[in-house]
């Protein structure tokens, strides 16, 4: 397995890394511990996964597959999806972040994350907001990096400057849909 550092940090994590969007829904729970085991046996070291997948069953099984050997994994998970009929259960406000971390931390079996994304950008809550409880999750140990998934590039430039200007902890990296058949990131992240 190749190994790279994560862009702006010293985070070294495997070329590949494995997604687990499937997990507890469509692939029951003891074929997806055994896709975690052989992928972790064969070098993949980085497991993304998301607070929504299966409501939460994802995690969970994702925490079944790594105790016991949680530090050499580099675990990423996300957070901004429905997860309730609770108003405030979904979404980037502080409120949200905060209570979905530690719901993930405690779905996970682990009491930090190496990335964190915000899943996609949440257009009720101002950035800032969101920005200063990511930090404060940093602050905390909770969080290691923090990450965006699904943000345009100016929401990343954005991102970036709230950073800048407020002191918070800026993301690492953008994780988008890229395939043969999506490929609007071309003209627009690529391009930058």
């Amino acid at each position: 397995m190749k190994y790279r550092t994560l862009t702006g940090t010293g985070l070294k994590i495997s070329r590949f890394s494995l997604g687990t969007m499937m997990f507890g829904g469509q692939t029951g729970e003891a074929e997806s511990l055994e896709m975690i085991r052989y992928a972790i046996d064969n070098g993949i070291t980085s497991i993304d996964t998301a607070d929504m997948y299966n409501l939460g069953v994802t995690e969970e099984i994702v925490g079944k597959a790594i105790a016991g050997i949680r530090d050499k994994v580099v675990l990423a998970t996300k957070l901004g999806g429905r997860m309730s009929d609770d108003p405030n259960d979904a979404g980037l406000s502080r409120h949200h972040v905060i209570k979905a971390c530690d719901d993930s931390l405690r779905r996970l079996g682990t009491d930090y994350i190496d990335i964190y994304y915000l899943h996609f950008p949440d257009y009720s809550t101002p950035l800032a907001e969101t920005l200063e409880a990511t930090t404060q999750l940093v602050r905390d140990g909770k969080v290691r990096y923090v990450a965006v998934s699904n943000f345009a590039s100016w929401q990343v430039v954005q991102c970036q400057w709230l950073a800048e200007k407020h002191h918070f902890i800026a993301p690492v990296c953008n994780q988008v849909v890229y395939n043969l058949l999506q490929r609007d990131i071309e003209g627009e992240l690529l391009a930058c």
